[in-house]
């Protein structure tokens, strides 16, 4: 066993270490912190959660568990059922693991993707006491070799006591050179990152870290999940319709060129069908910098319109990951994978001009964004990487539909139940019904802006009524206090927000 594996864990003393999930699992103890690679689905640990679960049946302990983003293999709805999670970080989108937040019995801290490490790195939070990690391979001199997606692997690894690797049988040994691992130095005297365009390499292909700190290696054999990203429909056309005539004014207008500035995605079947559609559109020698690179991404590539994408993971519908990793080398040069906090660093988002594109929940008359809570106090998923994103980016685009639950749901409100994003940080609104070019307005002419261009005209008049009466009332950011939250009220009282 140990001679098949000499090309996947290259450091001959390591061979030693290879062990069961069981085994390693057992090293996780009752109030531990545990960090654990995985970042949308990609590159996540596959067998010692599994039996970090099994074992709590009849061995209950309890942990703070945390990622780089969400997890595959539903490893989230199995600690949760195996009430392995005490506390959990810093985003999430498991069903059952969403509802045990909600229920206030898994303490979950949403934050911003970019924050976690510096939080681990100043020892506000942790220390990890075990890092799961899984690895394409192991260099000779004991580096990991990332999968799939780097997220907060690296630091965890780097930081944690101890390490427990998974190698991935299944993840292609041409995953080795994808990586540039690059950690920042230390604050108050950090020297600037010296990353100055989407395809700067500026660290290592590797993490490295002592050998000795790797406790147990774990060999598995199992593909990433496959993303859930729904087909484009004519609402998702619309808006990316909407999204390519705003860019071209941009061009016109020589705010931009037809090669734009690096683009910025966010998760989802929306932002995904958004940025497909730009292949539509006039654009050419698109980059991306982001966090995940979905299947837009490579569909892009295949039109010949994108030269390079940057990320911290890769995040593809089972067709797509077919096409890809089966003909990896056509793509490999085209593409670096980055820790989540480099990816999402505001020092480099800045100096990019990043346009950034992300998906909202809810978005009121004067810009407010929620992208995380219905109703105000029922989690979704959390923040991930928006907010980095839309404070820093040259163009802080929001979109989404326009309605939701066939109709009963305005996105427009009155007021927001919950602010991800203020006014302050958000350029673009766009849905299926038009655009909003919010820059250098005041919030009366947003108000009237938003109304106009990006309401459903099933809401229209009742928007428009509210902010009249608003308006009549006075203030700078007008509002009817006593009738702000109304239109959520009415929805919980009736199934609609409509009078």
């Amino acid at each position: 066993m140990n001679t098949d594996l000499s090309a996947r864990i290259r450091h001959p003393a390591l061979l030693d270490r290879v062990t069961t999930p069981a085994a390693a699992a057992a090293l996780i103890k009752d109030g531990m912190v545990v960090g654990m690679s995985g970042f949308t689905k990609a590159g996540d640990a596959k067998a010692v959660p599994v039996a970090m679960a099994e074992r709590a049946a009849t061995d209950p302990f309890r942990i703070t568990l945390i990622t780089g983003a969400s997890l595959g293999h539903d490893i989230d709805r199995m600690l949760t059922e195996a009430h392995v999670l005490a506390r959990r970080m810093p985003f999430q989108a498991d069903p059952t693991l969403r509802k045990a937040i909600n229920r206030g019995e898994v303490m979950f801290i949403d934050q911003h993707l970019s924050e976690t490490v510096e939080h681990l790195r100043s020892r506000q939070l942790g220390p990890i006491d075990y890092a799961i990690i899984e690895a394409a391979a192991i260099t000779e001199d004991g580096g990991i070799i990332p999968t799939t997606s780097i997220g907060n692997s690296a630091s965890f690894a780097i930081l944690a006591q101890k390490v427990i690797v998974e190698i991935n049988l299944s993840q292609p040994l041409g995953l080795d050179g994808l990586h540039d691992i690059y950690i920042p130095s230390k604050r108050p005297t950090r020297a600037p990152i010296p990353l100055m365009a989407c395809d700067s390499r500026v660290g290592t292909r590797y993490v490295q870290i002592p050998p000795e700190k790797i406790a147990a290696i774990v060999i598995t054999n199992e593909i990433d999940s496959a993303s859930t990203i729904l087909p484009a429909d004519g609402e998702t056309d619309a808006i990316a319709h909407h999204l390519i005539a705003f860019l071209e004014s941009e061009v016109a207008q020589g705010r931009l060129n037809l090669t734009l500035q690096p683009l910025q995605a966010g998760i989802g079947t929306i932002a995904n069908s958004v940025l497909r559609g730009l292949a539509d559109g006039p654009f050419h020698h698109l980059r991306l910098y982001s966090e995940v690179l979905q299947d837009s991404a490579f569909d892009l590539f295949d039109a010949g319109k994108l030269t390079f994408a940057s990320a911290s993971s890769i995040t593809l519908s089972a067709p797509c990951a077919e096409r890809v990793f089966g003909n990896f080398e056509r793509y490999k040069d085209k593409l670096v994978l980055r820790p989540q906090e480099i990816s999402n660093h505001p020092e480099i988002i800045r100096r990019l001009g990043i346009i950034g594109i992300n998906t909202a929940l809810e978005f009121d008359i004067y810009g407010n964004v929620n992208s995380t809570h219905v109703d105000g106090t029922m989690m979704m998923n959390g923040i991930g990487g928006s907010g980095d994103f839309a404070r820093n980016a040259s163009l802080s685009i929001f979109v989404t539909k326009s309605l939701a639950k066939d109709g009963a749901i305005s996105s427009v409100v009155p007021m927001v139940s919950h602010v991800d994003h203020t006014e302050h940080d958000v350029d673009i609104l766009v849905t299926e019904v038009g655009l909003a070019d919010l820059r250098e307005l005041a919030p009366r002419e947003r108000a009237r802006l938003i109304i106009d261009n990006c309401v459903h005209p099933s809401y229209r008049a009742q928007l428009d009524d509210y902010f009249t009466r608003a308006c009549a009332r006075g203030g700078h950011t007008p509002h009817l206090l006593e009738e702000a939250f109304s239109w959520h009220i009415r929805r919980k009282a009736t199934g609609s927000m409509r009078v």
